[in-house]
């Protein structure tokens, strides 16, 4: 890991997602872990972490990154997500409005990687924190890095700043750069397009469960919720400690 960041496997990052953030199953399936930056805990309420998964597809063809019209894809995404939306309410968990592009897709064509950023928001309460989900794809010969990170949308600059350095991790075996690429190879289904509208589906995630907590905090100020809280966080805490890589 980079200095500043720690790792968390597959099995811890199911516990945050699901467990402390209050995400669908769905949400935590196929993930390789997360990162974190060592200033946070995953439990403490302005912490933000990126999902790491690795999609074996093929090759991503980049022809389109350049054609593609980025506002009507936004509205095609808007659409899926408020459909969506109707099953995740069956099943107990709030609705998700996508309310714009948080930072517009681009291409950076000479790391071929595609970034893009969504601003959600979570429940029908328009005065509610806006969650940010900004993703980096990261392509090879053989498949795509995929990076996507959960934060509130007030930290989008600082996850911004450190996006070169979390994508640095990223090393393909001789070979398997996205330019080792030669006919025959297997190719992807889908293209950059593709790519973003797929990113737009399970992995949407936000950290429900800590902000319903801290809603309830400020909303009541009873010395009861006080208790609870505390010993919510420190117990959780207690769960990511081992994984934490030590800041001196």
């Amino acid at each position: 890991m980079p200095e500043g960041f720690y790792y968390l496997n597959s099995a811890d990052t199911k516990k945050v997602l699901v467990d402390i953030w209050g995400n669908p199953p769905q949400a935590a399936e196929g993930t390789m872990g997360m990162i974190f930056p060592v200033k946070y805990a995953p439990t403490d309420i302005a912490a933000w972490g990126s999902i790491v998964e690795y999609s074996a597809d093929g090759y991503v063809s980049d022809a389109d990154a350049a054609t593609t019209d980025y506002d009507e894809l936004l509205q095609n995404i808007k659409d899926s997500i408020r459909e969506n939306n109707v099953e995740r309410e069956k099943q107990g968990f709030q609705e998700i409005t996508l309310i714009g592009w948080a930072s517009t897709p681009h291409y950076d064509k000479s790391a071929h990687a595609l970034h893009w950023a969504r601003d959600l928001l979570f429940g029908d309460d328009a005065q509610a924190p806006h969650t940010l989900n900004y993703s980096v794809r990261v392509l090879g010969r053989e498949g795509v890095f995929e990076f996507d990170f959960v934060a509130g949308l007030s930290h989008l600059k600082e996850i911004e700043q450190v996006i070169p350095t979390v994508t640095t991790l990223v090393q393909f075996d001789k070979g398997m750069a996205y330019s080792d690429f030669v006919e025959g190879d297997k190719i992807a289904a889908y293209g950059m397009a593709g790519m973003i509208a797929a990113g737009a589906g399970a992995k949407i995630a936000a950290k429900v469960g800590l902000l319903a907590l801290a809603a309830a905090f400020l909303k009541k100020a009873g010395i009861l919720v006080v208790i609870v809280l505390g010993g919510a966080l420190r117990f959780a805490r207690g769960l990511f400690r081992r994984n934490k890589t030590p800041t001196a």
